[in-house]
């Protein structure tokens, strides 16, 4: 046991800080004393899926337990830095302080707004300023690339939609959608994979497009679309188990009537 640790009936923010200084400092935890920021970042990333899972779920016991995972992350990176003298936690929250009274001069300042809109405008503007951006390109260019592919292409679509770079309506959006389909139809009978990887990468883009126009989010679209697959795929396998059908030698036709038994049993359920 560490000398002088205090436990407590309830803690806060600052016994965080202290115990993974603790878990980190000669005599801590070995494992935590070797991470690295390179080496726990995807725990980031899945620790911030789980809040949306708990979310999703609105199971506010679960929120809570994940937002805490999340903070810990927060605060093991950031004492990662503190330990090499670059900032500490303090500064962290300095600093997102500072950001939200800048960004919000509608509210911390003396300019009016008449609408959600207006406030989206002046943000975006406002942090083109801040972050000396001085063309659509670098705001660009700010986006992370780590970010899911679909939810990049989205964000950069709407900034070339902000300085008028965009389809007129859907419909547009649409045919550009059938043109990318026919290139990939090509790319697929020359057979080259490169080709295949860039023209399947244009008709992902093109469809991003429609989803936009259609005020749908096309990360949300396509996790919707992998779990009425999973639905249905899981029908077909209980119901070929059933009829003692063999799902790798059945063949294609006996197949698809399940699937099409499958569509018609999972749109059933929804009604």
């Amino acid at each position: 046991m560490v000398d002088g640790f205090q436990f407590k009936e309830r803690y806060d923010c600052d016994d965080l800080l202290n115990i993974v200084s603790v878990l980190r400092s000669p005599g801590g935890c070995p494992w935590d004393a070797e991470q690295t920021h390179e080496s726990i970042r995807k725990d980031f990333i899945e620790e911030t899926y789980e809040v949306i899972e708990a979310i999703n779920k609105k199971d506010p016991s679960m929120l809570r337990e994940e937002l805490g995972d999340v903070l810990l992350q927060v605060v093991f990176h950031t004492l990662i830095e503190t330990e090499k003298g670059s900032f500490n936690f303090s500064d962290v929250c300095d600093e997102i302080c500072k950001k939200l009274i800048i960004r919000h001069p509608h509210v911390f300042g003396d300019v009016s707004v008449s609408s959600t809109e207006e406030v989206l405008t002046n943000w975006d503007a406002i942090k083109m300023n801040t972050k000396n951006q001085k063309s659509t390109t670098q705001a660009m260019e700010s986006i992370p690339r780590e970010l899911p592919a679909l939810m990049r292409a989205n964000k950069v679509q709407k900034k070339a939609s902000k300085v008028g770079f965009d389809w007129d309506d859907a419909e547009g959006a649409l045919i550009k959608v059938k043109e990318e389909t026919t290139e990939v139809e090509e790319a697929l009978k020359d057979g080259n994979k490169n080709s295949i990887e860039d023209e399947i990468g244009d008709l992902l883009f093109a469809v991003v497009n429609v989803s936009r126009f259609a005020g749908v989010d096309p990360e949300e679209a396509l996790t919707g679309a992998t779990d009425k697959f999973f639905r249905r795929f899981a029908y077909v396998e209980k119901a070929a188990e059933e009829k003692n059908i063999d799902m790798k030698t059945a063949g294609l036709s006996v197949l698809d009537e399940l699937w099409e038994q499958a569509k018609k049993n999972t749109k059933e359920q929804m009604l």
